[in-house]
């Protein structure tokens, strides 16, 4: 089950990155909701209202992390949009029935740092 729900995550964001609807569509429950800094738990209708537009701007995803625990996945990853803006998020997906039921999102900081090592920025 670990295995597959990894490999069931990276297929999510390889839709994202394809702005392929009918594949994420079909990995993602109905009663599926999402969770952000800046959404909660919004539903799968809300999810493609709000969020998939910006699919037309993802690059690819570099994975840092991809653990499994029981339902979840927890996945860290880099990415780069296609205007240059690069980041840094992690995301915990579950799955029931292999299907996506929830996701939520923590964001990151960009990459580079705007803090050089050993140091921060000041608000």
């Amino acid at each position: 089950m670990a295995g597959e729900n990894i490999e069931l995550a990276k297929q999510i964001y390889q839709a994202f990155t394809n702005s392929d609807r009918a594949q994420l569509e079909k990995l993602f429950d109905k009663n599926f909701h999402f969770t952000s800094p800046l959404d909660n738990r919004i539903s799968y209708e809300t999810y493609f209202e709000r969020c998939w537009p910006l699919s037309e701007e993802a690059g690819e995803f570099r994975f840092i992390h991809l653990v499994a625990d029981g339902p979840r996945v927890f996945v860290t990853y880099e990415s780069k949009t296609k205007d240059g803006h690069m980041f840094r998020n992690t995301e915990i997906v579950t799955f029931k029935n292999s299907k996506v039921i929830e996701v939520e999102v923590y964001f990151g900081w960009d990459l580079p740092h705007k803090a050089p090592p050993g140091s921060f920025v000041d608000d």
